[in-house]
């Protein structure tokens, strides 16, 4: 019966409605704080969105699907071509020693994994909250891929010279403070993709409330100042090897990337 009625509706009308039903998703409001921010929305915290990653992930690891991200799976892989020719491009010999800050349960290391096989020494450190990295140990972790609860703990274990911020730094209260602790750690190469960035010239704080095609859940974010990005990682010494747009964008905001290397200092 339902598909009767579909058939019946004009196509110009299910496009309207489908407009209508996504509206309510995506990035909302502007708020003056993370916390008031925070109170609007539901966390990240919540065990249905870690239940679908780990499903989808899964599927992934056992050959089950091609590819994943966020929980949602595909039947292509969605590569970052830039993030893998920033990856090879920091390998030193067929040597790659990774640290994948937010990374999930792996998505980015799964994504690019055929081109990492091929490597003679990759290590692939994912650090991430307590119930991911727990999940990542149980259900997901081999000699290559790790999981770990801290960015210490992860450099005194395995020892990493590439940092990878994929989609992570806008859901972070304070990014610009974490990336200070973080580049106390002098990683020699650092990657960033996904990074939700606005047009107004400044960081502003919405909500992004997620689609239930995915998940239910809203959270945080932050519409960074792009400009102040790259003037920050040139403050701290990095080159910006290369600087790359991402296929997500509308007229508020744009998907920002970055390839950076840490700057040599002249002796003398």
């Amino acid at each position: 019966m339902k598909g009767l009625i579909k058939s019946l509706i004009p196509p110009i009308l299910i496009s309207i409605l489908k407009k209508i039903k996504y509206s309510r998703y995506g990035f909302k409001g502007s708020y003056k704080n993370w916390q008031a921010a925070l109170q609007k929305s539901t966390g990240y915290d919540q065990d249905n969105i870690l239940k679908t990653i780990k499903e989808s992930g899964l599927k992934v690891k056992n050959k089950e699907a091609v590819s994943e991200r966020d929980g949602v799976i595909f039947n292509k892989i969605q590569y970052s071509w830039p993030i893998l020719a920033g990856l090879m491009y920091a390998s030193r010999s067929g040597r790659m020693k990774v640290l994948d800050f937010g990374g999930s349960l792996g998505s980015t290391y799964f994504q690019n994994k055929r081109f990492l096989d091929d490597l003679t020494d990759v290590t692939w450190n994912v650090v991430e909250q307590k119930n991911y990295v727990d999940v990542g140990k149980e259900s997901f972790e081999s000699e290559v891929l790790k999981f770990h609860y801290s960015i210490e703990d992860c450099i005194k274990k395995e020892g990493v010279d590439i940092l990878l911020l994929s989609g992570v730094l806008q859901y972070l209260e304070n990014p610009f403070t974490e990336l200070e602790k973080m580049l106390e750690n002098n990683f020699e190469y650092i990657l960033i993709d996904r990074t939700i960035c606005g047009f107004e010239g400044k960081d502003e704080i919405k909500i992004q409330v997620v689609s239930p095609d995915i998940y239910e859940a809203s959270y945080p974010c932050w519409f960074l100042d792009v400009n102040k990005l790259r003037v920050f990682f040139i403050s701290k010494n990095y080159k910006i090897v290369e600087e790359f747009g991402c296929n997500l964008h509308n007229l508020e905001y744009c998907y920002k990337g970055f390839i950076l290397k840490k700057n040599k200092i002249k002796e003398g």
